[in-house]
């Protein structure tokens, strides 16, 4: 894996002056212009706007101004985000072209903090994937093996930072679509608590579980931008009304008396390679004065069955929105009903129609009660069995993905294998909680495995302290 220079670095030099954010600019676009058509990392570069961006952050800096933590940095935005003036498709073909009249909330903020915007990185259609094969623009690839998968849904972003065509990302979670890539790329990746970070802008895959969240090369780096983007947001019904975390702060006060939960009844799945990396990153925070706790997480099992109702059903009514009327582009048709018929077949792809389906099945009249309603029975177990676990354990630790990246066209001919991707990530969507994925070695075919670190709501300083730790040993 090459060593690229850090978000914190660039920020650094280009507000010292010692690097000017044009020559940052230049080098990533560079990166890309070697790499991209082989990497597929995005849907659109923006180079005009990053260099014009950049010529504007020099011009302040030498009037002496302080233009943000973030000066010059480029940054990669899943193209789910909105932007104005600048296409957002969601990686779908209902929605090709669309230029959103606002900027999201985590946009403006960064924008704010002397980011660089050097494009939109490819996903999933509207996030529903765990490979970013499901793209109506063809899939991105593991720039670390360009056989293999980058992970999904924002296999993109992750790509984006780990090719070194941004030296950070933004991506969307709603049942490990940060994590997955992060740990398949080699790179960070962090789901903030439920909340935390404004969805104002967000394009909705699934309301209740979606959260958006950075990727980086670094835990400081993902720090420094979950500071950045969180806090309080009045355009968002669902932002928890408090400040951001202080994080950057504690990333060297280590873990000497915390308590680091093992999940005694962990769901089956995960590979060798993958468990003896778990295993490993236990010995690490032990050593640095951790103590290593059993704890117990019984309904964690089902947390598949019922995310893969909850999550469809909420992207069943989200999605009743592009018709071809309201929203996403129209097939024309010589009557209303064919419209919409021929809008929806054309503009979306078949791991879309499945969920729609899916969830539409499950909150229809008769299926309710017997489908939906009993998925949210087994979230709010889940939440308890977190809770109990939570009152023995100040983290949690288990894999983020069962295995490292696998071949393109391993998983897509049985949608349930692709599922089974996320049976370590889901469980915290479900509970709302926050968690972070951090690079700990190799596994099968030198490939990066990921560590996943698990808290209680608003738990991320006691998350990054961990995250900086294993980093530290990795």
């Amino acid at each position: 894996m090459t060593n690229f220079s850090t978000a914190t670095s660039i920020a650094h030099n280009v507000a010292s002056g010692a690097q000017s954010a044009a020559s940052v600019v230049e080098e990533h676009l560079q990166r890309i212009g070697q790499r991209e058509e082989e990497v597929h990392a995005f849907n659109l570069v923006t180079s005009a706007e990053a260099r014009e961006r950049a010529a504007d952050l020099d011009a302040r800096i030498a009037r002496g101004e302080n233009v943000g933590p973030l000066a010059g940095v480029p940054i990669a935005l899943k193209d789910n985000m909105c932007t104005r003036g600048v296409p957002t498709t969601c990686s779908s073909k209902i929605l090709e072209g669309w230029k959103p009249p606002y900027n999201a909330t985590v946009v403006d903020k960064l924008f704010a903090a002397g980011a660089v915007f050097v494009g939109k990185t490819n996903l999933d259609e509207f996030a529903m994937g765990s490979s970013t094969e499901n793209s109506a623009f063809g899939p991105t690839r593991n720039p670390l093996d360009t056989s293999r998968v980058p992970g999904g849904s924002s296999g993109g972003s992750a790509a984006a930072v780990a090719a070194g065509f941004a030296a950070v990302s933004l991506g969307s979670d709603t049942g490990g679509s940060i994590r997955q890539p992060a740990a398949l790329c080699g790179v960070v990746g962090v789901k903030p608590t439920y909340g935390l970070v404004s969805r104002y802008g967000l394009v909705a895959f699934a309301s209740s579980l979606d959260q958006i969240g950075p990727f980086s090369h670094s835990v400081a780096d993902a720090a420094l931008l979950t500071e950045i983007i969180a806090g309080h947001d009045p355009m968002d019904s669902t932002s928890i009304p408090k400040p951001a975390p202080s994080l950057v702060s504690v990333l060297g006060r280590g873990v000497e008396g915390m308590r680091i939960g093992r999940v005694a009844d962990l769901p089956e799945g995960a590979d060798a390679d993958v468990l003896a990396r778990l295993d490993a990153a236990f010995v690490a925070l032990e050593k640095a004065g951790a103590t290593i706790v059993d704890v117990k997480l019984p309904s964690l099992s089902y947390a598949l069955t019922a995310y893969y109702l909850i999550a469809p059903a909420e992207a069943s009514s989200n999605l009743a929105r592009y018709d071809g009327v309201r929203y996403g582009n129209r097939v024309a048709a010589n009557d209303m009903n064919t419209m919409y018929a021929d809008t929806r077949a054309a503009g979306f792809g078949d791991e879309v129609k499945r969920r729609i389906m899916l969830g539409t099945y499950a909150l229809s009249a008769g299926y309710y009660d017997a489908y939906y309603g009993k998925a949210l029975k087994v979230r709010r177990l889940i939440s308890n069995d977190f809770a109990a676990a939570y009152a023995n354990a100040d983290v949690i630790l288990t894999p983020t993905s069962p295995t490292v990246a696998f071949p393109f066209g391993a998983k897509t001919d049985d949608p349930l294998t692709m599922y089974l991707c996320d049976i370590f990530t889901i469980p915290t969507n479900l509970a709302g909680h926050p968690a972070m994925s951090v690079p700990f070695g190799t596994g099968q075919a030198n490939m990066p495995v990921g560590v996943q670190i698990l808290a209680p709501t608003l738990g991320e300083e006691a998350m990054f302290k961990v995250a900086a730790v294993l980093e530290s040993a990795a």
